[in-house]
């Protein structure tokens, strides 16, 4: 059964399992065999530690099911700012889209330029977790296949796009921001 048209939560966790972060009104555009394709605006995120704060500017988001990534593509006044998690593939369960985050994250700017975060709470984490090495493989193999994705600007990191799927976001909800 396909959630398109709906409107979900999505949480991301740690590799132990608890709650890392919780976004509330999730609406999804495209679900297909490979992506979760959702946008939101103002969409209020709740952290780990109970803080809650709401999301400043529209976003297109990209979760993949087969593939250890998630993409977000924020439509700032400048462009589209394209966060990219390094995670596992995403689940739908009951209604939400779940994935483990593992830290490593890559940042893509409208004039091309990319920024590597995180590096130093992945090594935190790698140890408090105890990431066995064959994790630890496959998430620095899928980064270096990111990067490549990212300087070539490949499916999903397509600004275009991202303005032709906000722009169905708002005729689809009928919204006005």
């Amino acid at each position: 059964m396909s959630s398109q048209g709906s409107w979900l939560k999505i949480q991301s966790y740690k590799h132990d399992g608890s709650l890392h972060r919780c976004w509330e009104r999730n609406y999804v555009l495209i679900e297909d065999d490979d992506f979760f394709v959702t946008a939101n605006h103002k969409t209020k995120v709740t952290e780990a530690n109970g803080r809650r704060w709401f999301s400043k500017e529209p976003a297109i988001s990209f979760f993949s099911k087969k593939d250890w990534f998630n993409v977000i593509g924020m439509i700032k006044d400048r462009g589209v700012v394209f966060y990219v998690n390094i995670a596992t593939p995403t689940l739908l369960h009951n209604g939400i889209l779940k994935y483990i985050d593992y830290d490593l994250d890559y940042k893509l700017f409208p004039d091309g330029y990319i920024m590597t975060l995180d590096e130093r709470e992945f090594e935190k984490h790698k140890i408090q977790y105890g990431y066995p090495q064959s994790l630890v493989d496959a998430l620095k193999k899928t980064t270096q296949q990111l990067f490549k994705k990212l300087q070539e600007r490949e499916y999903p990191f397509q600004m275009h796009m991202i303005q032709t799927l906000y722009q169905q976001f708002i005729k689809e909800k009928k919204f006005i921001f």
